[in-house]
Order: structure tokens, then C-alpha cells, then sequence
């Protein structure tokens, strides 16, 4: 399919810098299956839900994934080497990350990094898109604490360009739930939950799952192929525990939904189903990318926030609600001024007839 299909007109303004407070206090549009729209808040939604079904969320933890430094100097040459930020997206070991650096045609293989006070890498190799693969000289829990305490919130470029990151962004940019650290982007449908939202939902005869999956820095990425076929997926690990496997067949047996949380949770079960439409326990990377045309095997509703054209993301809710019903939806939305991307308002999807 072409790119320029997903493509849409969106005014900065709509792009939210901060989060609705409370978190549930963001609005809400509701497309229905038969292509209707409904304007509610987040604290709503248990009106669209009903006992039996499950709610699948992702517990993953967002870690301080954007670093600030400089290239050492190379043998030769004297005083300090360019400024370099690094901002991490996937761990492939224990003192290995793969990470976007910019400016990235300032480094090559064997250059040596210092990313804050305490932080040393070596430039292992360069890939496309500003892509380098770095080796740390902390590894494990020693270098996860080094990170923790050198980086910053890795917040979206159409926020970090307008704002920096700030304290608030700690909790801000963190799910409620948030336990298991991987992410460098918080799995943004999940920040709109509260305490008392999930109680509610709980006391409503409304389940709730949990699936990890460690989002990666390329969620932000534009396509920038012309056709769907020609984009790659970065690689994203996830996680789909057995028993909750087992309790999500349960609850669908017996006529349950399932409603996923997010984008990545919904890639995350959809990594998981067999050929039979059974959720099987899934450990491992998943490079899953969905486009019209898919035939979905487990969601029924999805939550999630409004995306960026020419995203993956615009792509999969075109998938599984129908293209010219998001397109529709989007339009409506920007007409009545939701506010759009990881800090923005949400919509309320069920799944199109397939």
C-alpha cells in the first residue's frame, strides 16, 4: 500500500506538551463499529465495557533512555570531540545497546563516547538512520543505575522540541502500572489510567492482563518508504506470561472481549495467537507491522491514543477499525480539538468486520 494513504494535515497546536490532569480526565472518541462517534472522557470507559471482558495492558517501564555528550577525542587531534546525543532503543546485551545518535556522521566504528559524568561507550558499528550499536563499559544492574541516574525521559521529538524534559515527566511519562524497565516510549494509551479508574473497572466484573512489551525509539519514526512493503520494523521484545495466555482463552470462551491497551499490547497478543486464533505464551521479539489487510486474531477493542501520519501506528487503527473510518475519526477529532500524540486524548476502537 502507499504511504500517502495515512497521510493528514494536523495543527501544531492539537500536539498536547502535557498530560490532562487527572490522568482520566482526557477526552475520549468512541467509534462505535457501526462508524458512530461518541465524545465521553477516559473515566468513562467502563460504560463500553462489561463483565467478562478483559482489559490487556502493558506493564513495561520507561527508562531515562536519552543521553547527552561528547565524542572523545580521536587519536591526533586535540581538546574536546563534538557533542553527541544517544538516545537508547534496544538492549542486545548486557553492556550493548543499539541507539539513535545525533549527529550521527560525526561518529564512526571505534570512536569513544563520554554520555554524562560516569558513562563510557565504544562505537561498535553505524547503521541507517542514524543508527549505532554501542558497547558500554558498565554492564548489567551497575549499567541500568548509571542510565538511571545520567539520562533523561526520552520524550518524543514533537514534545522535547518545544519543551525539555522536566521532573514532571518522571511520573508524567509513566504508567501507573509500570513495572517491568525496558522502554525508551511509554506505551502512551496506559498513562491515562488512575488508581480509581481500575477499581472501578475492577469492581464492573472487568479483568485485567498483563503483557510486556519494551517499546522501541522507531515508534517515532515517519515511514519514509513510499510503499508499506518496503518498511522495516525495528525489533521490539515482548512478553505474554502463560497463565495470563491461559486466562484470556478462558475469558473469550465464555464470551468475553478482549480490550487491549494500546498498540502494543494488541502487537503483543497478536504476536502471540496461533493459526487457530489461541493465545500461546510468547517470549521473543517481535517485528509484527500492521497494515490494512491484516486479519487480527484476538482483540475486539482497542484503546489508544491519536498518532502521527504516516506512522505504523495510524496504519494498525486503520487495520483494525477500517481506513476510511479513522480517516473519518481523525477529522472529527481535529474539527472538535482533541489533543494528539503521547501526551494527547484517546480514542475507544471495535474492531471492524473482517
Amino acid at each position: 500500500m502507499l504511504v500517502d494513504e495515512f497521510d493528514f494535515d494536523l495543527p501544531e497546536t492539537l500536539v498536547a506538551l502535557r498530560p490532562a490532569q487527572p490522568r482520566d480526565a482526557a477526552r475520549l472518541l468512541v467509534v462505535h463499529g457501526d462508524g458512530r462517534f461518541e465524545h465521553v472522557l477516559v473515566r468513562d470507559l467502563g460504560g463500553f465495557l462489561r463483565a467478562g471482558d478483559a482489559l490487556v495492558m502493558n506493564d513495561t517501564r520507561v527508562i531515562r533512555a536519552r543521553l547527552h555528550g561528547h565524542r572523545a577525542p580521536r587519536a591526533g587531534s586535540g581538546g574536546t570531540g563534538p557533542k553527541i546525543e544517544v538516545t537508547l532503543h534496544h538492549r542486545s546485551a548486557a553492556d550493548c545497546y543499539r541507539a539513535f545518535a545525533k549527529p550521527a556522521r560525526k561518529l564512526a566504528p571505534d570512536d569513544r563516547l563520554i554520555l554524562g559524568e560516569t558513562l563510557r561507550a565504544g562505537v561498535m558499528g553505524r547503521g541507517e538512520g542514524g543508527e549505532v550499536e554501542l558497547q558500554f563499559e558498565l554492564a548489567g544492574a551497575a549499567l541500568d543505575a548509571a542510565i538511571a541516574r545520567e539520562g533523561e525521559m526520552p520524550l518524543p521529538p514533537y514534545i522535547a522540541g518545544k519543551r525539555k524534559p522536566d521532573e514532571r515527566d518522571a511520573t508524567d511519562y509513566q504508567t501507573v502500572f509500570a513495572a517491568d524497565p525496558g522502554s525508551v516510549a511509554a506505551p502512551t494509551a496506559g498513562l491515562h489510567f488512575t488508581p480509581e479508574l481500575l477499581a472501578r473497572l475492577s469492581d464492573r466484573g472487568i479483568s485485567r492482563e498483563m503483557v510486556t512489551l519494551h517499546v522501541g525509539a522507531g515508534t517515532f519514526l515517519p515511514v519514509t518508504a513510499k510503499d508499506t512493503v518496503q518498511h522495516r520494523m525495528h525489533p521490539e521484545w515482548a512478553l505474554l506470561p502463560a497463565a495470563a495466555a491461559r486466562r484470556l482463552n478462558e475469558a473469550r470462551d465464555a464470551g468475553g472481549r478482549i480490550a487491549a491497551v494500546g498498540t502494543t499490547s494488541l502487537r503483543t497478543l497478536e504476536s502471540a495467537a496461533d493459526e487457530n486464533d489461541r493465545l500461546q505464551p510468547f517470549s521473543g521479539e517481535t517485528r509484527l507491522f500492521v497494515v490494512p489487510g491484516y486479519r487480527f486474531k484476538t482483540a475486539e477493542i482497542l484503546l489508544t491514543n491519536f498518532h502521527l501520519p504516516r506512522s505504523t501506528l495510524f496504519m494498525l487503527v486503520c487495520a483494525f477499525a477500517g481506513t476510511e473510518t479513522m480517516k473519518r475519526a481523525y477529522a472529527e477529532a481535529i474539527r472538535e480539538s482533541y489533543r494528539f500524540y503521547s501526551y494527547g486524548d484517546a480514542c475507544l476502537l471495535f474492531r471492524q468486520p473482517q
